[in-house]
């Protein structure tokens, strides 16, 4: 469900952001994360991108660490123009020794570049993200 925290952190990234040009790149709003079993992550990834049909929008997004290597990705096969911000799930092997995650999203005509969220999987919340650990 939506809580009322992402509601929130939402609204704020929105109001945050309302001021930049939207225009181009593709940009993580909020990333919530819950730990399935062991290794295994659950990434429900809000994007926000101003879509212009099939050739211009967010193609995918990923999961990777500080230093750059890719951990997971979700592939994103059509474009979101009537559904912004749009917030999509993958399941991410990450590995036991990663703490700290990077997450971007990726648009077909700009690339990377766009806000990214650095999620340190340790704490239960930070600057626009949730994790939820199992006990």
């Amino acid at each position: 469900g939506t809580s009322p925290m992402k509601i929130a952190a939402l609204a704020l990234g929105l109001l945050l952001w309302a001021p930049m040009a939207w225009a181009g790149k593709a940009h993580v709003l909020f990333v919530e994360v819950t730990q399935e079993a062991g290794d295994v992550w659950t990434f429900s990834v809000t994007v926000k991108h101003d879509d212009k049909g099939p050739n211009h929008r967010v193609d995918w997004w990923r999961v990777r660490t500080p230093e750059g290597r890719e951990l997971g990705r979700r592939v994103l096969l059509h474009s979101h123009e009537d559904e912004q911000p749009f917030t999509r799930d993958e399941r991410i092997r990450i590995p036991p020794n990663v703490r700290i995650v990077v997450v971007e999203a990726h648009d077909k005509v700009h690339g990377l570049g766009g806000a990214t969220v650095t999620v340190d999987l340790t704490k239960p919340a930070g600057q626009g993200y949730t994790v939820t650990r199992r006990p």
